[in-house]
């Protein structure tokens, strides 16, 4: 289990880190979502012991995780984490790159398993291509292959998505995630995109102003956001009285109807594919709904919240 204990840590006078405490189970996904600049990425760093810590203890099964004061080389050995800079080795290979501390003791075993990795991030074809000229995503692909190979016990993630290509982004995610569950590593993954964390995550934690704000399921989060903040992680989000109560509603949970007690004025409609999100003028306030045809501007429509149960 990783137990982190009442850390605290700051770069200069302000806290970056202030009080935060959490456990995790061996082999679970978590994600640590929250905007630019909450932590996620400190966290992440004083997790792996690259910084020293202001205050508080972390614990991986019963080893603790001690930082430069105590180590010539900072990180822990059961441990990787996969920074936003992939810190690859330019004039080599991607094979090579990716067998980098593998040992060379048995080589075709060293050889199956580059290959096993290349093919879990969709870069085999470029086994023999050097570094250096490879695209920002194809690094970053490299680089989670690399941070693979020996199979640690816990994995860091830091955005590991955020440089490839969308159409490529769902297999790759689903490889990657389905491989840690087989194996039984322990994940963190620092991310802005919803799709990390609703679809691959057992658990969440929200972060604002270096402080967990909220833990919970994904579907939990989701579902029964506490304030804006929360639910505008996970995309567009409306606030709106209803009934008297503040609740946050998603553009998918209202729906056109003939009439009701919500009357809008349509802003503007964006074209998404499989729908259009239209934007809409109520009481002065701009709220987002999804229609399946564009609306003309200015028109009046009136809308409702579907029911979960129906709809």
């Amino acid at each position: 289990m990783l137990k982190v204990q009442n850390i605290s840590f700051s770069y200069k006078e302000k806290p970056t880190i202030h009080l935060l405490s959490f456990e995790l189970m061996k082999g679970k996904n978590l994600a640590v979502i929250g905007e630019s600049g909450c932590g996620k990425s400190t966290l992440l760093k004083l997790v792996y012991g690259l910084y020293d810590l202001d205050a508080g203890h972390i614990f991986w099964d019963d080893n603790e995780v001690l930082g430069p004061k105590f180590h010539l080389i900072p990180g822990m050995e059961y441990m990787k984490y996969l920074a936003q800079d992939f810190d690859l080795m330019p004039f080599i290979t991607v094979a090579e790159n990716v067998g980098k501390y593998l040992s060379n003791i048995y080589a075709d075993k060293k050889k199956e398993r580059i290959a096993e990795l290349l093919d879990i991030v969709e870069m085999t074809e470029f086994a023999s291509v050097k570094a250096q000229f490879l695209s920002g995503g194809q690094m970053q692909r490299v680089a989670l292959a690399r941070v693979l190979a020996l199979e640690p016990e816990v994995l860091l993630l830091d955005e590991p998505f955020s440089h490839i290509d969308n159409f490529r982004k769902n297999s790759l995610r689903r490889k990657l995630f389905a491989y840690l569950k087989e194996k039984q590593i322990t994940t963190i993954v620092a991310t802005h995109d919803s799709s990390d964390v609703l679809s691959f995550s057992e658990e969440v934690i929200v972060m604002q102003n270096g402080q967990i704000i909220a833990t919970d399921s994904p579907k939990s989060l989701y579902q029964n956001p506490t304030n804006k903040y929360i639910a505008s992680l996970f995309g567009d989000v409306n606030e709106m009285k209803i009934g008297g109560n503040l609740q946050y509603i998603y553009p998918h949970q209202l729906k056109r109807v003939p009439k009701s007690e919500i009357q809008v004025e349509i802003v503007n409609c964006y074209y998404k594919g499989s729908h259009y999100l239209a934007e809409a003028k109520h009481n002065k306030e701009i709220i987002f709904f999804e229609n399946q045809t564009n609306i003309p501007i200015g028109t009046k429509i009136y809308l409702e919240i579907k029911n979960p149960e129906i709809d």
